[in-house]
């Protein structure tokens, strides 16, 4: 992960209706209400092609959409963010802050690959055959995994992998003297749940180790600055850095996510975001255990 300036543009959930992402508040459907669609049209436009560098959510404690934008992002374009927001009749504001979001390539344990490193999510089965989640940017980098930087100690083969759009992968082990467990770290996994704002979680890799923080948002859409949009991301300020990538996400035994990217440093902190673990659960018909 890169060092990263955030900006950030907020619009309200005004643009959300217009964008399939559907408030279930009085209030928010007196905003969609109050804006002209083509005026909510053109927010979604400029908000789903957005920079790369730029992310954007929703912040229900505002009913407000947030965009996220990093040190890479050039002072015209933001100048266009600020320009647009201005028009949007206080349906938006703007923010910056500091660092660029990029994919976490370099866990809980670390896995390897074409010469990546990254981190083991969740072990995950389907029947009596056993597999493991980790992020589809890794994936897509590499067929076959290790458990040793010298890629001598073969895990498994990879079956699936998604990114961008999403980011997740799933390899199926193929070496059977490897102990399969359903735990992280010393963390029992029994089962899966979807993230809610405000919820404590921790996060591990194998770069940083266990780290913990809070859910800052929701169905995140994130340009990463070196390219690759992924869409209905986790938003934390759990911190993590390069070859944490793939990593899980947790709250107590509840599966939560898997690392996909984000900015900062373990040293100064920083704003990470995860795929929800549901979805490629879903996608790929395995549970955790």
């Amino acid at each position: 992960m890169r060092t990263t300036i955030r900006h950030t543009l907020v619009i309200t959930a005004a643009a959300l209706a217009v964008a399939g992402i559907v408030p279930g508040t009085a209030a928010a459907n007196d905003l969609a209400s109050s804006r002209g669609v083509q005026q909510l049209e053109e927010l979604r436009s400029r908000l789903d092609n957005g920079t790369p560098g730029t992310a954007w959510a929703v912040d229900p404690a505002t009913n407000q959409v947030v965009i996220t934008a990093d040190s890479s992002v050039r002072e015209a374009d933001f100048g266009r963010l600020v320009a647009m927001a201005a028009r949007s009749d206080g349906a938006a504001r703007v923010e910056r802050a500091a660092g660029t979001f990029a994919p976490l390539t370099t866990g809980g344990d670390a896995i390897y690959g074409g010469g990546y490193r990254c981190s083991l999510g969740f072990n995950v089965r389907s029947g009596s055959t056993y597999y493991f989640l980790t992020a589809g940017h890794c994936t897509d980098a590499a067929s076959a995994w290790y458990a040793n930087s010298s890629q001598t100690n073969k895990l498994g083969d990879r079956t699936g992998s998604s990114f961008p759009g999403n980011d997740y992968g799933i390899v199926k082990y193929t070496n059977p003297s490897i102990t399969v467990s359903g735990t992280v770290g010393g963390q029992d996994i029994t089962s899966a749940a979807d993230a809610y704002i405000g919820e404590s979680v921790s996060r591990r890799g194998s770069t940083t180790g266990t780290r913990s923080g809070t859910v800052t948002g929701l169905n995140v859409t994130v340009h990463y600055s070196g390219g690759g949009t992924v869409r209905g991301m986790i938003q934390t300020n759990v911190c993590a850095e390069p070859g944490d990538s793939g990593g899980p996400l947790y709250d107590g035994s509840k599966a939560i996510g898997l690392t996909s990217g984000g900015s900062g440093n373990c040293r100064t902190g920083g704003t990470t975001f995860y795929q929800p673990v549901t979805e490629a659960l879903s996608r790929y018909g395995v549970s955790v255990f």
